[in-house]
């Protein structure tokens, strides 16, 4: 019986908070921010200048009202994960180069660091936004023999890391090729850090034949990568040859500069949404994007 009363009374006091709030106030909403970015669907070139009758919101299904579309220019915080497991080796110089011109072309984003997967996550550069030291970090990326990759580790790590940053935008951008995860994390879990995180997940992934794999980590593993980039509001991109590398992280960091602000209406509730989903309204553009970190605009 007592727990009984306890439970009547948390509800009552839950529709009196909400019955508190005036009707105009619900109606009116408060205004939120997500940070999107737009793209040709065929050149894959970012598009900029857009304004509030380019994208569509949603929120758990519910159409939200776009009030005003800018330039995005708060920093950035971007976190790289590259692969340096054995099963790079091969590709080792594709993927420097990859990334030293991702790192060149993002300069003036914000603060970056660069994270190895191979055994367990290994932080190869912390967050700077010094160009030198970057690039040193490149210098760095090696194949470890006899390593496998621990990606859904380097995930959740760096999703909490990111989480006490203050900036209000962040990316975790991977650079990977097909190998062995040796993460033991279920895919619940990491989408469960990802989101808690607040980053954009954006994957450029070599496919090969022989990469697949119907171990347990495998599994966990090519579930993060196919829901992460969508829950999250970032991209994926797969290729056929390492070769392609450098060509798909430029192309990310040119629509990873490219964002734009938009602050959109949602009615006052006491529940927030557990579903964001942005889309273009323009024929030929594509768009992805998420909920900015921490507060909402005020």
């Amino acid at each position: 019986m007592k727990t009984a009363r306890l439970i009547a009374g948390g509800a009552c006091a839950f529709l009196l908070a909400f019955a508190a709030i005036p009707p105009a106030t619900l109606a009116q909403g408060r205004e939120r921010v997500a940070y999107v970015s737009a793209w040709d669907e065929k050149t894959h070139a970012p598009v900029t200048g857009l304004g509030p009758d380019a994208f569509s919101i949603r929120e758990d299904g519910n159409v939200r009202e776009i009030l005003r579309v800018t330039p995005a220019t708060s920093p950035m915080a971007v976190a790289v994960l590259v692969d340096n497991s054995q099963a790079a080796q091969k590709h080792i110089g594709e993927i420097r180069r990859a990334l030293a011109s991702f790192l060149k072309a993002i300069n003036g984003l914000g603060p970056t660091s660069v994270i190895g997967i191979a055994d367990r996550p290994t932080i190869l550069r912390d967050y700077t936004t010094d160009p030198k030291q970057l690039q040193d970090a490149v210098g760095k990326v090696f194949a470890t023999p006899g390593s496998g990759a621990t990606l859904l580790d380097a995930i959740v790590e760096v999703s909490k890391g990111l989480g006490r940053r203050e900036e209000d935008r962040a990316a975790i951008v991977m650079l990977t090729t097909e190998n062995i995860e040796f993460s033991n994390r279920h895919y619940d879990d990491v989408l469960e850090e990802l989101k808690k995180g607040g980053a954009q997940l954006h994957a450029v992934i070599l496919q090969t034949p022989a990469g697949t794999s119907l171990s347990d980590e495998a599994r966990n593993r090519a579930f993060v990568l196919d829901r992460g980039p969508i829950d999250s509001g970032g991209t994926r991109t797969d290729v056929l040859a390492s070769q392609a590398f450098e060509l798909k992280m430029t192309e990310l960091a040119a629509i990873l500069k490219s964002q734009h602000r938009v602050v959109y209406a949602r009615p006052e509730t006491l529940i927030p949404p557990e579903k964001f989903e942005v889309k273009s309204s323009k024929a030929g553009i594509e768009a992805s994007g998420g909920p900015a970190r921490g507060q909402a605009a005020k």
